[in-house]
C-alpha cells in the first residue's frame, strides 16, 4: 500500500516573532489526515533568501509532498519564488492569463494595478497552477526531486479555498490514496496527564495501531486516538475498541470527545436535568460566568453571578453573616459554604456555587497564595465544601479555580 510523508513549512518573519499564530499548518495537516497522509514535519521559516532556500533543500530530501504557506505576495520580502527557484534552476514567466485576472480586479474595485503585483503572475513553467478565487496570488505544484511542492498563499481565507477546491481533488485523483487516517479525542477531567498514562500503561506499551498520545491542558487532559485502515468503517470499528479499553479503566474522568468543553458539558447537564445555576465569585471575579455565558443557550440555566470581591460586599450584598467574617475569614470553608446558600436564594435557582481564596500577590487571613474554597449547593441537597491549593500566578489561580469549579458540578450532575 502506498504511503506519502508530507511536511509543512510556513513562510514569514511574522510567524516567528509571534505577530500571528501558525494557523494554517494545524488546518492542513487535519485535512491530510483524513486523506491517509501522514504530515511529519511542521517548519517555520523568516523571509530571507537562503533559510528560505535551505528549508525547501531539506524538505525535497525527506518528503513526498510539501506544502508551502506565504511568500507569494508582491512585495520584497516575499521570496518564496525567489528561494525555490535559486535551488532548483527552474524558469520563471509572467503568466498572461493571471495577468488579465489581475488586471481586471483591479479595474473593478478601483485600483491601479502597480508594477510589483505582476510579480504575482511570476509561475515556474512545468508548474501546475492552482487558481486563487479569494484573491490575486495563484497557488503551483511544483515537482522538484522526488518531492512536489504545493504552493499557497499564507492568507488562511485563500489557502482554504485552494486547498479545498483544487489541491485535494488533485491529490485524490493523482495519488494511490488508499490508506483512511481518523482521529477521536476523549477528554478527561479530575485526573493529571502523569496518572493517566500510569493508569493505561499497559495499553500505551502495546499500541501500534491505533496509536494513543495523551495531550495535557491547564485543569484536564485528552487522549487522541489515531488509526490507520484500508476504509473509513474499518478505521472507527479500531478506535472504538481501543476507546472501549480505556473508558474500563479511566472512564469515570471521561467528559467528551473532540471539540466539546467541560462548560459545554456542564451547561448541557443542566438543561437535560432542568436546573438553573448562580454562582458567587470573589476571587473569579466573574470568569466563572464568563465561562458558562460564552456559550449560546446559558440564558436558559444561567441565572446570575455575584462579584463579591471586598469582605464588606459578601455581608451586604449577598448576606454572609458577621460572625463569619469575624470568627472564620473571608478565605474559609464557612464563608464559601454561606456565599453558596445565599447566592441560590437570592437568585432562586437549583444550584449556588461559591469561589472565595487567596490569588495573591500577597497572603491574606494567614492563607497562602493559591489557597481557593469552592462551595456547591443544590436545593434539598447538602453543601459541598472543597479546599484547594493551586500554585502559580494571579490568573493561573483564578482560571484553575474555574475549571475546578465546573469539574465538581459536573460531578455533582452526573452523580
Amino acid at each position: 500500500m502506498q504511503t506519502y510523508n508530507a511536511e509543512v513549512i510556513g513562510v514569514g518573519t511574522e510567524l516567528l516573532l509571534g505577530q500571528i499564530s501558525n494557523t494554517n499548518g494545524q488546518w492542513i495537516s487535519s485535512q491530510l489526515a483524513d486523506k491517509g497522509i501522514s504530515v511529519f514535519y511542521h517548519q517555520v521559516v523568516g523571509d530571507n533568501l537562503e533559510r528560505v532556500k535551505t528549508s525547501f533543500s531539506t524538505a525535497a530530501d525527506r518528503s513526498d509532498l510539501v506544502f508551502v504557506t506565504g511568500g507569494l505576495g508582491p512585495t520584497d520580502d516575499d521570496l518564496t519564488r525567489e528561494a525555490f527557484q535559486s535551488l532548483t534552476g527552474k524558469k520563471l514567466e509572467e503568466n498572461d492569463q493571471i495577468i488579465e485576472k489581475n488586471s481586471s480586479y483591479f479595474k473593478r474595485t478601483n485600483r491601479q494595478m502597480s508594477l510589483n503585483n505582476r510579480k504575482q503572475a511570476l509561475m515556474f513553467t512545468d508548474a501546475i497552477i492552482i487558481p486563487n478565487q479569494e484573491g490575486t496570488a495563484p497557488g503551483m505544484i511544483v515537482t522538484y526531486r522526488k518531492a512536489q511542492f504545493i504552493f499557497m498563499p499564507g492568507v488562511p481565507r485563500e489557502m482554504m479555498a485552494m486547498m479545498t477546491g483544487f489541491v485535494l481533488p488533485y491529490l485524490k485523483k493523482n495519488l494511490d490514496l488508499k490508506t483512511i487516517i481518523k482521529s477521536r479525542m476523549l477528554k478527561f477531567i479530575g485526573i493529571s496527564e502523569s496518572q493517566l498514562e500510569t493508569d493505561l500503561k499497559a495499553i500505551i506499551d502495546q499500541q501500534d495501531n491505533p496509536t494513543i498520545a495523551p495531550l495535557a491542558t491547564d485543569g484536564e487532559v485528552a487522549l487522541r486516538i489515531t488509526a490507520k485502515a484500508d476504509t473509513e468503517a474499518n478505521a472507527n470499528r479500531m478506535i472504538e475498541k481501543t476507546e472501549a479499553e480505556i473508558k474500563h479503566i479511566v472512564g469515570h474522568y471521561f467528559y467528551g470527545y473532540d471539540d466539546t468543553t467541560i462548560n459545554h458539558t456542564v451547561l448541557r447537564l443542566l438543561l437535560e436535568k432542568n436546573l438553573t445555576i448562580a454562582a458567587a465569585e470573589s476571587l473569579t471575579g466573574g470568569r466563572f460566568a464568563d465561562a458558562l455565558v460564552s456559550i449560546p443557550g446559558a440564558g436558559d440555566v444561567f441565572k446570575g453571578s455575584i462579584v463579591s470581591y471586598a469582605s464588606s460586599s459578601k455581608a451586604d450584598v449577598l448576606g454572609i453573616s458577621e460572625q463569619v467574617i469575624e470568627k472564620e475569614g473571608v478565605v474559609s470553608e464557612a464563608c464559601s459554604y454561606e456565599m453558596a446558600i445565599r447566592v441560590r436564594e437570592k437568585f432562586d435557582a437549583s444550584i449556588g456555587i461559591s469561589f472565595t481564596g487567596v490569588a495573591g500577590p500577597d497572603p491574606a487571613e494567614g492563607k497562602e497564595v493559591g489557597t481557593v474554597f469552592i462551595s456547591i449547593m443544590e436545593e434539598g441537597k447538602k453543601v459541598l465544601t472543597k479546599s484547594y491549593y493551586f500554585p502559580g500566578e494571579r490568573n493561573t489561580i483564578r482560571n484553575r479555580s474555574v475549571k475546578k469549579g465546573l469539574e465538581l458540578l459536573y460531578n455533582w450532575l452526573i452523580g
